[in-house]
């Protein structure tokens, strides 16, 4: 299953590119993409791994901008 989540404070390209890399590498991930224009991040995975997921994503992409957060 495909979910999309808008992010906040998403102020450079590379970074984004980053971002979606390290979540790449996660457990459980399928695929995860983010759109740096829209500023959504898209994860492809199970439905009940969905919350453990977006926890990981989140501290993923603290570690490369610590001000942008995923809004659920």
């Amino acid at each position: 299953m495909k979910k999309t989540f808008q992010l906040e404070n998403l102020d450079c390209a590379h970074c984004a590119e980053k971002m979606a890399d390290a979540i790449n590498k996660l457990d459980k991930v399928k695929e995860a993409d983010i759109a740096f224009m829209t500023q959504k991040l898209t994860i492809e995975a199970e439905e009940e791994d969905f919350d453990s997921i977006l926890k990981d994503a989140q501290k993923a992409i603290k570690k490369v901008e610590r001000g942008c957060k995923i809004v659920v």
